[in-house]
């Protein structure tokens, strides 16, 4: 294996993370690499070094095919979208200049490495009613009483706030004021504040008393290696696989994540008249037109300004 290992691969995600990129992001980029290597091993079997602008044709195909490794070297379940295969190759383009930027002699450019052309998709926002019921189902389904109150809590919040799932998982109580407001370090570093509902401020003060910890953190695991240590939180496969469950047992067939839950967060601002402009902020989007793919789905919005305000409507 070691003959297929991209060289410089430490250097590279050291010098990403001194450039202020989240450990996630770090992460990922390591993860994605993994998989360029292991493609490198098990399908082409040739190092680095004889790498040819074909092989990147391999890789695309590879990547799209369902006989790949993951990067735990399991058979893949299932195949990947565009925007997945994107991700995997924006990181091996980052990877190639990187290279050059060291003047590391690299077999391949990293203009060589073209993106897919992705598909518009709308995905599919569930239901009020459903989303609802979801946010509630820790008080139906979970039988410990320090993890019902801190589920029900965590989902309370990403839905009253919209923030993104890393973002209220990194969340500490010294962020949150008397008055609900949160304030919160997104995206690049960017600053902006979001609140919390009535409701929301009710289920994470029921939950907060039944902590006795010293932990900075908001939300804490209660079980693993990471219930060890003060500083450690919880993990977003966690929250993924709480939601997935809580949909199963509700027999709920539109699949819901922690993004779908900021999605629907910006969609029924929407609906209800809420300005674009405000729902950036609230987001922490450095675009409106990153927004407006968000609250697409508003349709039911759109609709009602028609009716009222045509002008031969009648």
């Amino acid at each position: 294996m070691a003959k297929y290992q991209l060289p410089l691969l430490d250097e590279f995600l050291e010098n990403i993370q001194s450039n202020n990129y989240s450990p996630e992001t770090v992460y990922n980029y390591e993860r994605d690499l993994n998989i360029f290597e292991i493609f490198l091993s098990e399908d082409l079997k040739i190092p680095f070094k004889d790498l040819t602008k074909r092989s990147l044709v391999k890789f695309k195909a590879y990547l799209s095919s369902t006989d790949r490794l993951t990067p735990a070297h399991e058979p893949s379940k299932m195949q990947l979208v565009s925007f997945s295969i994107n991700r995997i190759l924006s990181a091996l383009r980052s990877y190639l200049k990187f290279l050059s930027d060291m003047d590391y002699k690299s077999p391949i450019n990293a203009d060589a490495v073209k993106l897919l052309k992705t598909e518009k998709k709308h995905a599919q926002v569930a239901e009020m009613s459903e989303l609802i019921q979801i946010i509630e189902a820790p008080y139906k389904f979970e039988k410990e009483t320090n993890i019902k109150f801190r589920n029900r809590a965590m989902l309370e919040t990403l839905f009253a706030t919209g923030m993104r799932i890393s973002e209220l998982l990194s969340l500490k109580r010294e962020q949150l004021d008397k008055t609900g407001r949160i304030y919160i370090m997104g995206k690049g570093k960017k600053q902006r504040f979001v609140y919390l509902t009535p409701r929301a401020i009710s289920h994470l003060q029921i939950y907060l008393k039944t902590r006795v910890d010293t932990s900075p953190f908001m939300f804490i695991p209660y079980r693993g290696r990471n219930n060890q240590n003060k500083n450690k939180k919880i993990s977003t496969n966690y929250v993924q696989f709480k939601l997935k469950r809580y949909r199963e047992l509700l027999g709920i067939n539109v699949p819901i994540s922690p993004h779908s839950l900021r999605h629907g967060f910006a969609t029924y601002l929407a609906e209800n008249g809420a300005n674009p402009a405000a729902i950036q902020i609230l987001l922490g989007h450095e675009s409106l037109d990153t927004t407006t793919r968000y609250v697409h789905a508003s349709d039911k919005y759109a609709e009602r300004v028609h009716t009222q305000f045509h002008p031969l409507k009648k």
